[in-house]
């Protein structure tokens, strides 16, 4: 077999990949509307597990049109299985969590995860360490989130063991680093896109159901078109098209600066929240959307 090309990574981002990203942001974002319309039918882990069956079989299809190898030995296998078992955990921990912590509380855990890859790849990729002001926008941006969502830590929440669910929270945020980490920083840096996204949503995609049955949610099919016009959304669109844009930008962009623009997600949320579902447009929401956008212009700063 011959030895995988050396990939063209670019130090710096380019307006496809901030275009790219702030399309992926924009959905991520909207998801959770999507997630909101079908879960009053389709059980949170049940509807991950038709996402990510979805996904998967969408993937394979895609590789197989364009002659994308997914099953020959490259020297993947034990990085790509690693990478889909820290997804799936991130999913049951988003899953869960929001059982237990209001989702406001745990939008502020999770979006930690560029720190965790802001502070480890530096240690094995040494390229991708930021400067000073880069911490300064990293900073900035997460405190203009947190401020977007700080309700939820000054509203007394009704649900006993809240902060085990802040802790599922912070555990998904650092298993969404992890991931990122266990992408950048082995063999799954150098081969292709939908290899290391098939890693991830294959996992996921068997150990979803199984954490269904175990939380005994009823299974179905007998859905409205709504729902399952959301579930396809998700699938081919959220865990399919906008994941494999992502697992391309890691492969050609540095990690740290494209992990900053997911704080965009959360705050598109809101946006989405107000024009969709009424939600009130208020000063925090105009305060977080300046914040980030700070933030982001200095972690991108060349």
């Amino acid at each position: 077999m011959s030895p995988a090309l050396p990939v063209a990574r670019k130090t710096h981002l380019d307006s496809l990949a901030v275009t790219l990203l702030v399309v992926c942001c924009a959905f991520w974002g909207f998801q959770q509307i999507l997630i909101k319309f079908a879960v009053a039918e389709v059980p949170p882990l049940w509807q991950a597990s038709l996402r990510f069956w979805g996904a998967t079989l969408l993937l394979w299809l895609w590789c197989r049109a364009r002659g994308v190898p997914l099953f020959q030995r490259d020297g993947t296998l034990k990085a790509g299985l690693l990478a889909g078992v820290l997804f799936a955990g991130e999913f049951a921990f988003i899953y869960l969590g929001l059982q237990l912590t209001s989702a406001s509380r745990l939008t502020v855990f999770l979006y930690t995860s560029p720190f965790v890859v802001a502070l480890l790849l530096p240690r094995v990729v040494p390229s991708e360490t930021l400067r000073r002001v880069q911490w300064v926008g990293l900073t900035i941006a997460f405190a203009a989130v947190a401020t977007a969502f700080s309700e939820g830590f000054t509203s007394a929440s009704p649900v006993a063991g809240q902060w085990r669910g802040d802790a599922m929270a912070l555990g998904a945020g650092i298993l969404w680093g992890l991931t990122t980490l266990t992408i950048r920083a082995s063999r799954l840096a150098t081969t292709s896109a939908e290899k290391t996204l098939f890693y991830q949503v294959a996992v996921t995609a068997l150990v979803a159901p199984l954490l269904s049955l175990a939380l005994g949610e009823p299974w179905g099919w007998s859905y409205s078109g709504l729902a399952w016009g959301s579930i396809a959304l998700q699938s081919v669109v959220g865990a399919f098209a906008s994941y494999l844009a992502w697992m391309w930008m890691l492969r050609h962009y540095p990690a740290t600066q494209i992990s900053t623009f997911t704080f965009l997600t959360p705050v598109f949320a809101l946006v989405f929240g107000v024009l969709l579902l009424g939600e009130p447009l208020t000063l925090k929401l105009v305060l977080a959307l300046v914040g980030v956008a700070l933030g982001i212009v200095l972690v991108s700063r060349r």
